[in-house]
């Protein structure tokens, strides 16, 4: 299993507008988390504020395509969330501004619901979560910073190991692990929303062209080659003090032999 865990790509000012969508999550999730000891009341509630394509083509709950942005079906699904927000969010922030990123995260959580409706325009089956608005940041990082380097933590069962891997390849998998998924996976039967992760990563790319182009396009990559347009931050490993516990022998050694 690889889980990102951080990037290479420092920021310059403070990511005020990201810090207020994580707190924003966490606490309204924070909020509703009684329910879930009450699946018929939680249901109702994501019914309500969930987007459920089907009430949509009825003409009903445009609000939720606002508000199923912020809610979330599991404390996994809101942990692996943020966390991507927190990895890649402050640096999309730094090339569009505060206010414009808000924008440009809300408008991509709108296009990630467009394309799950699209998919199943009749379902009954209500979508939460970031996932959409966070797979447009996603995509505007794959565009400014192909070639930064993101860590990724490797766990195979005794396996421990942190390896950073190029943004593009880390990004671009995911996507294209998102267009399999949809097309592999029924949208009616649930479970994660993969063309909503799509389109929010389509969107991102979409909305970050022209700013892209405006910062050089194709001469901003050459001048770069991919990186960040400044010094990559430097992280290494401390070993503990503590000293490793020799192992003993089975068998003692003879004291006549030598």
């Amino acid at each position: 299993m690889l889980i990102p865990i951080r990037d290479h790509n420092p920021s310059s000012q403070r990511p005020y507008v990201t810090y207020a969508l994580l707190a924003s999550n966490v606490v309204i999730f924070a909020l509703y988390f009684p329910l879930f000891s009450d699946d018929y009341a939680l249901m109702r509630f994501l019914h309500e504020w969930g987007m459920l394509p089907a009430r949509l083509s009825y003409g009903e709950g445009y609000a939720t395509l606002i508000s199923h942005q912020f809610l979330h079906g599991d404390m996994l699904h809101l942990g692996a969330n943020m966390l991507f927000l927190w990895i890649f969010g402050d640096n999309m922030e730094e090339v569009w501004g505060h206010w414009k990123f808000l924008i440009f995260y809300l408008v991509c959580g709108l296009a990630a619901a467009g394309l799950q409706y699209a998919a199943e325009p009749a379902s009954m089956i209500p979508m939460v979560g970031a996932s959409g608005a966070i797979a447009g940041v996603l995509g505007g990082y794959f565009l400014f910073y192909p070639r930064a380097r993101v860590d990724m933590f490797l766990f195979l069962i005794i396996i421990f190991r942190v390896i950073p891997i190029p943004a593009w390849l880390v990004l671009g998998s995911w996507f294209v692990f998102q267009i399999l998924g949809g097309l592999s996976v029924p949208v009616d039967a649930g479970g994660v929303a993969y063309w909503a992760h799509a389109g929010g990563f389509i969107a991102g790319v979409i909305l970050c062209v022209p700013l892209w182009l405006r910062m050089g396009g194709r001469r901003y990559w050459a001048r770069c080659h991919g990186h960040p347009p400044h010094a990559e931050a430097q992280y290494r490993f401390v070993k503990s003090d503590i000293p490793k516990a020799g192992r003993k022998s089975r068998f003692r050694p003879s004291p006549w032999r030598r």
